[in-house]
């Protein structure tokens, strides 16, 4: 375990709150998480729901399955009887690692079609199951294995290792190699950087669905500029160059290939990755074409293509345009299985809608509406006309909705405040709807289609010590939500100094009905502070022109409406001292942190800026060219939202604390570097806090609880 990196700490007397055992139990529990249902399917004959499960204070998962017609949980395998039915072990290596195995446990698993085998991933390898015999067959594929998909059929299994394409005869056991060329530059069937961190694709390749062939993505980063980033604390490791596309500079080159399963030459598809170089989502199910949704590069213009898979002519089906920017819809387009049209999600009409549309993208009616709340598809049952969906009346909320024959959205679950998910089984007569809500943490039920109770799946996790005392407002003239945090021993009438916990990035909201939010802002309030979050304008969830407004603009609209949702928070909590506010937040919200100190030093105080960007010309293009433009045409939106542009010598600046990752790759700690030589080189006086071997996300809990009382520190002295 690394210690913590303080550069130019200043050591405080100010006593903090002893709180190390919420940290630790936390990080022992998996944030509460261990121990409670996850991954469940359901069967397709609606009779039996699985799930995976540990038993505390193990975190090996082992399979559970849940009886519909008795409500009676049962273990149906475990990681030691994998390891069992394999014989005896041949070597002591090969008993160690069997031993290890049985410690990870199963990490995920896949169903075959007909219900009857199981498809398990325990450390590293592959295993197929029959679940009426329990009969285990190891798969040979080799170590290394990335993505394993299974045809539809159920006979073959597809995935990666070496950067090219392999599929597996689950009948015969026999490998073959489907792509070459495959390295370092140039991989097949892997999900691009900006596919997995912004278009939320997670796959490079998909099955055609009579199982015969394979559509795949070559990614070609052999243009992309090469940047070297170092964990300054391990320089024994070195720099491992890789390519990073900076805003406006060369982006990764990608083709799509159509390759059959006996091998043999790649059919490439007849797109035009020039102007459409986004590729957020692949398309090949049921009776309907192989189809690609890319984006442009200003991500102003956004094309479906239908593919004819045996000669890759493509054609248009619809065309998707914004001045601002299309937001990337990872469950569209979904195809019926008759072929005879697709689900596809808009917001041309000025919020998330879902719309059918006919095979040839001419529409045939709308879904979902505009004010629905939309935030994710569930599934949609043709035969009955049914659609569910996740939305919500609020952004703050997250329910299960059904609508059927095109009528008014109606809730499947009882009425409160909750954040849900679900899954609807083949024929829509099962339902698995996993909630938390402001009083309590995950909690997994099984549900009739009408809503009605069949059982819950059974948790073993342990509850956290406390339950945060925390409320949801909705204030100002423009209806901003905010969440309150007090401290559990509030005292009405006493002044409290408050913090502003923010992100504002247009990618997500911070204001939940949820408890496992909240928990460490109850931590941070219980110091003394009033905790408050705050979703302003440019967040996603209230429309088209709400979120927009980010555009050329990251924190001007977002500060000031975040000063403006505090007073008119003030105005009914007269406890909240507004003579002393502090803010703080990661990543985007550590921008937002370091330039409210900066532009707004006169509201905020204080501030504590972790893992902060601090010239967007430096960080990967996707983001900042969606929000900014191409720095070659907007050079003046780059540099009115650069952090450095803003450094003065004089005039006011909040008390600044500075925290970043030593070997954090997503936002390199070079731009926390970057902004404290030129704050130093101006004379202006901050703090920074290095957390060695610390990544984007904080994951040692020794580390992350020095983190939190540091930042207390600061605020208790600045505020």
């Amino acid at each position: 375990m690394r210690n913590l990196l303080a550069v130019a700490l200043i050591l405080l007397s100010a006593p903090v709150l002893a709180q190390s055992s919420f940290f630790e139990l936390s990080a022992r529990t998996r944030r509460f998480t261990n121990g409670r249902p996850s991954m469940t399917r359901i069967t397709p004959d609606e009779k039996t729901v699985l799930f995976l499960r540990a038993t505390p204070p193990s975190t090996a998962r082992s399979l559970f399955a849940f009886d519909t017609a008795t409500g009676e949980t049962r273990e149906v395998l475990t990681p030691e009887q994998v390891v069992n039915a394999l014989g005896a072990a041949s070597t002591p290596e090969e008993k160690t690692r069997r031993e290890r195995m049985k410690g990870a446990g199963f990490s995920a698993y896949e169903l075959f079609a007909d219900g009857a085998k199981l498809l398990l991933s325990m450390a590293g390898r592959m295993y197929v199951v029959e679940r009426a015999t329990g009969k285990v067959t190891e798969l040979r594929t080799g170590p290394g294995v990335t993505d394993p998909k299974l045809s539809p059929d159920g006979r073959q299994l597809a995935y990666v290792r070496d950067y090219d394409l392999h599929r597996l005869d689950l009948t015969t056991n026999t490998e073959r190699r489907l792509t070459r060329g495959g390295g370092e530059t140039k991989s097949h069937g892997l999900a691009d950087y900006f596919a997995m961190e912004e278009l939320a694709r997670f796959t490079g390749y998909w099955w055609s669905p009579d199982g015969k062939s394979l559509a795949y993505v070559e990614v070609d980063t052999s243009g992309v500029e090469k940047l070297s980033f170092a964990d300054i604390m391990s320089p024994e490791r070195g720099a491992n160059p890789r390519p990073y596309p900076r805003a406006g500079t060369a982006n990764p080159k990608l083709r799509l290939g159509i390759v059959p399963m006996t091998g043999g030459r790649t059919t490439w598809v007849d797109w035009d990755s020039e102007k459409y170089p986004h590729l957020s989502k692949v398309t090949w199910s049921g009776k309907g074409p192989l189809t690609l949704r890319a984006q442009s590069r200003r991500q102003t213009e956004e094309v479906l293509l239908a593919v004819d898979a045996r000669t890759g002519r493509t054609r248009v089906l619809l065309t998707e345009k914004d001045d601002a920017w299309i937001n990337p819809e990872p469950a569209f387009p979904e195809w019926l299985p008759d072929g005879s049209g697709f689900l596809w999600g808009t917001e041309r009409n000025g919020g998330p809608e879902v719309e059918l549309r006919n095979a040839d993208g001419s529409l045939a009616r709308s879904l979902v509406k505009p004010d629905a709340g939309f935030w994710d598809l569930v599934r949609y049952l043709p035969g009955q006309d049914t659609l569910y969906f996740v939305g919500g009346p609020t952004p703050t909320e997250r329910h299960l909705y059904r609508v059927v024959k095109g009528g008014a959205p109606t809730r499947v679950t009882p009425a409160g405040p909750a954040m849900e998910t679900g899954r609807v089984g083949d024929s829509g007569g099962l339902l698995v709807v996993s909630a938390e809500g402001p009083t309590s943490l995950m909690r997994t039920y099984v549900l009739r289609a009408d809503g009605t109770r069949v059982g819950e799946l059974p948790s073993l996790a342990a509850e956290p010590p406390f339950q945060p005392r925390f409320e949801v407002r909705q204030v100002g003239k423009e209806g901003f939500w905010t969440s309150v945090v007090r401290p559990r021993d509030f005292k009405p009438g006493v002044k409290l100094p408050v913090i502003l916990e923010i992100y504002g990035g247009s990618f997500t909201t911070n204001v939940f009905q949820s408890m496992a939010y909240h928990l460490r802002l109850q931590w941070l309030a219980d110091h003394g502070f009033i905790v408050v979050t705050v979703d302003a304008r440019g967040t996603p969830r209230r429309g088209r022109a709400w979120q927009r407004t980010q555009k050329h603009d990251f924190w001007g609209t977002t500060l000031e409406d975040q000063a403006t949702a505090l007073r008119a928070l003030a105005a009914e909590i007269p406890e909240m001292d507004l003579k002393r506010v502090g803010i703080t937040g990661g990543s985007h919200g550590g921008y937002l942190s370091a330039m409210a100190a900066m532009v707004k030093p006169d509201f905020f105080k204080a501030a504590a800026a972790v893992a902060l960007v601090s010239d967007w010309r430096e960080y990967s293009s996707h983001v900042p060219e969606r929000h900014l433009g191409l720095p070659q045409e907007h050079p003046e939106a780059y540099e009115r939202n650069s952090l450095l542009t803003h450094v003065k010598q004089d005039g006011p600046l909040a008390k600044l604390l500075l925290i970043h990752g030593t070997a954090d790759d997503n936002v390199h700690v070079s731009h926390t570097l970057r902004f404290s030589d030129a704050l130093f080189r101006a004379g202006r006086p901050h703090e920074v806090m290095l957390l060695g071997g610390a990544g984007h996300m904080v994951t040692d809990p020794a580390v992350e609880e020095r983190m939190w009382e540091r930042v207390i520190r600061h605020f208790r002295e600045s505020l």
